[in-house]
């Protein structure tokens, strides 16, 4: 038996030896292990937001009073929106359909007596629309109070945990980062056993003394590495330029992408064993990758969806990456912290592991 197990260790290291070669010595592949994940991760960081920093509001003011005048200079104050002052609600609805404006702001002639204003948002993006609407209301409403001398009965001081200025790329990057990973390591992996078919080198290999396991795990590591590199790079740019915290353990986001891995390469190789080609590779790849990202939670909560869709992400291993690695950046979570989500992304991968082992021939 330890013969056996020596023999076979070599063979793994041979073959090891023969991928990492392969990887390293191609400068397109050397490029994709960097570039890409930064380019993604610069993208999405700045684009991936809901906060509404700007906004064109069109002001359709049917009074001349003191009131409305005090109204719009606070609502100016906030520096967030550039004010049209049109003259009725005409040109105002033409303005909107021609998005350059994303809110209405009418005031009656009798605002002194009736105190009620109108806001009309741009349904097309509703997230933008509430946004904005819920400020200009927030910002109207002290305003009105200073106009009366008033102070409210009950003054509220909001502060957030874990996330003090609400800011967006702080719940976003961490899950870019399973995004990222979870892409390259998928595609890499569903390309690398027909990339050997394509060449004609897969018999030669499955007829030598190389085990299907043996065969596997060197595929695998290589592809790991790729993972892990991606995940120590992505996190110290996130930190570095983006001042995202990680307040967890680095060892706890090591192993939760050491098990992420395992499901993302079971499912790359499964997905490489039902196509003959790369590119049909790449077109069951994207089968998996598109259902996963959306199931996953990354942009849209799972509590909101339909019951069906959330039974169904209960088998995307992604979806516990995201729990985890948000919490390790963000709450300071530890390895013991999320046991469950663990448990899930290990028995996952495990089964996409054994149906690829069991169907590679």
């Amino acid at each position: 038996m330890p013969r056996r197990l020596a023999r076979s260790l070599r063979r793994l290291a041979a073959l090891l030896r023969k991928e990492f070669l392969h990887l390293l010595r191609d400068p397109r592949m050397r490029f994709v292990l960097v570039a890409p994940p930064l380019i993604e991760l610069v993208l999405f960081g700045y684009a991936a937001t809901f906060d509404v920093r700007h906004a064109d509001i069109a002001v359709v003011n049917h009074d001349t009073s003191r009131v409305s005048r005090d109204l719009i200079a606070a609502i100016r104050a906030t520096g967030h929106y550039t004010l049209h002052v049109l003259p009725d609600m005409r040109s105002a609805g033409a303005a909107m359909d021609r998005a350059e404006v994303r809110v209405i702001l009418q005031m009656p002639e009798d605002l002194t007596r009736r105190r009620v204003v109108q806001l009309v948002g741009d349904g097309s993006d509703p997230n933008s629309a509430q946004l904005i609407a819920g400020e200009l209301a927030q910002v109207i409403a002290q305003a009105s109070l200073a106009q009366a001398g008033q102070r409210p009965a009950i003054t509220v001081e909001e502060r957030a945990w874990f996330n003090p200025n609400l800011e967006d790329r702080w719940y976003f990057i961490p899950g870019i980062l399973g995004n990222v990973v979870f892409v390259a390591t998928m595609m890499l992996s569903a390309m690398v056993v027909v990339r050997e078919r394509e060449f004609g080198t897969l018999e030669r290999l499955l007829v030598t003394p190389v085990g299907r396991l043996e065969f596997l795990v060197a595929k695998m590591v290589p592809v790991a590495c790729v993972g892990l590199f991606d995940t120590l790079l992505i996190t110290a740019v996130a930190g570095g330029w983006f001042g995202v915290p990680l307040r967890g353990d680095l060892s706890a986001l090591v192993g939760a992408t050491l098990l992420l891995l395992v499901g993302t390469q079971g499912l790359g190789l499964l997905a490489s064993t039902h196509a003959a080609t790369q590119q049909q590779a790449m077109m069951w790849g994207a089968f998996f990758i598109m259902p996963m990202i959306v199931l996953s939670g990354f942009a849209f909560p799972i509590h909101n969806m339909p019951a069906l869709l959330q039974w169904l992400s209960w088998a995307d291993p992604l979806r516990y990456y995201m729990v985890v690695v948000r919490d390790l950046f963000l709450q300071g979570g530890t390895l013991a912290s999320h046991p469950f989500e663990y448990a899930m992304m290990a028995l996952l991968g495990g089964v996409a592991l054994a149906l690829a082992l069991r169907r590679l021939r």
